[in-house]
């Protein structure tokens, strides 16, 4: 199973912002490949304030750096994505962005060739009520954020991957400490209904037995029959 944790960086929110930052790593068999995309972009248009203040990117500083428009990267970054199941958090916004870009240069919309992941959705199914933001999960995961001062792309993609991999099926036993952020100071009693959803949504390995391992098995077995009333596991 081939996948890519994708985030953007953008002008702004709501109709006619640009893309200016894309940042992909890919997941392969749940394990961290190696290989990424990452894209500054001249977004051809003004970055509002706010938006800026989130990801520190100036129109200046991408002009000065030659950074190419979306309509000369869009072949090579459909190319990386084409064919995976993105991982987004929030990916109604970003799918809404990439979208708008594709529509602009008359090709065809995400969903025609990727499948979509929203991690947003699926914590707050995990954890109702208890805050859903990438830097909540990474705080309920014990992951490092500390170098994310800024908002960047492919560090928050690099990040995101972390923190689903950790909420699908990885190191689960971590959550035995983790209390939800709604409920400090109420206890420290384990939640059952998070545990089992966990336990439901991993995806773990299954590993069989060798020849010489099963072998072992039944001479320790057989040891425990000579030595007691008969092994339980042969009952």
């Amino acid at each position: 199973m081939r996948q890519v944790v994708l985030d953007t960086e953008t002008t702004g929110i709501g109709e006619g912002h640009r893309i200016l930052e894309i940042g992909c790593v890919e997941v392969i068999e749940r394990k961290l490949t190696g290989r990424h995309y990452h894209r500054y972009i001249n977004p051809q248009r003004e970055i509002d304030p706010e938006a800026q203040a989130v990801h520190g990117i100036s129109m200046e500083w991408l002009v000065e750096q030659g950074c190419p428009v979306f309509a000369d990267i869009v072949d090579e970054f459909r190319e990386f994505i084409a064919g995976a199941e993105l991982v987004i958090h929030n990916s109604a916004f970003d799918i809404g962005m990439m979208d708008y870009e594709f529509r602009l240069l008359g090709v065809s919309p995400t969903l025609d060739f990727c499948t979509t992941l929203d991690t947003l959705k699926l914590a707050r199914e995990m954890f109702p009520g208890a805050r859903a933001s990438l830097d909540a999960l990474c705080k309920r995961f014990d992951i490092d954020n500390s170098h994310r001062d800024l908002h960047g792309a492919l560090l928050d993609a690099e990040i995101l991957a972390d923190v689903y991999l950790m909420m699908t099926g990885g190191q689960t036993d971590l959550m035995l400490s983790v209390e939800d952020d709604n409920r400090a100071g109420e206890g420290d009693g384990l939640d059952l209904e998070m545990l089992q959803t966990l336990a439901a949504k991993a995806e773990l390995p299954v590993i069989l037995a060798t020849a010489d391992e099963v072998s072992a098995h039944e001479r320790m077995l057989d040891m425990i029959d000579k030595k007691s009333e008969g092994a339980l596991w042969r009952q």
